[in-house]
């Protein structure tokens, strides 16, 4: 291969790279909303990170500026969602748990296909 068609391919893919990551954090953004309104000064996501792990993280300043983060991964399994937090080990959903992670699925599915959408638009 060419040193010119090498560069544009690996610039190409670089661009690639970085409009997937832009649009994670954007949709990441996006389904912190799905629990309801984000508090000035704290930070929300939830978000897909591949076909069987979804994650939910939070983090805020106290009245003390102490920095807290709570980060929850869920591993979707055959058999069941499992939960992690932190250093914990892997848990599984109780039934309720279970049946709020799956409203929290649908709901930022919806949003996402929607932004989506609407950033393909602006984009045409």
């Amino acid at each position: 291969m060419k040193p010119t068609k090498a560069l544009f391919k690996q610039s190409r893919e670089r661009r690639h790279l970085n409009a997937h990551r832009s649009l994670l954090r954007h949709l990441a953004k996006l389904g912190g909303g799905v629990f309801g309104p984000v508090a000035a000064g704290v930070r929300r996501e939830f978000f897909c990170l591949d076909e069987r792990t979804w994650v939910w993280h939070e983090e805020w300043y106290d009245e003390k500026r102490q920095h807290h983060a709570i980060t929850t991964r869920y591993d979707i399994r055959p058999d069941g969602i499992l939960k992690s937090q932190g250093v914990n080990s892997y848990q599984r959903l109780s039934t309720q748990e279970e049946r709020n992670f799956r409203a929290a699925v649908d709901i930022y599915s919806q949003k996402a296909l929607g932004e989506i959408q609407r950033l393909r638009q602006r984009t045409a």
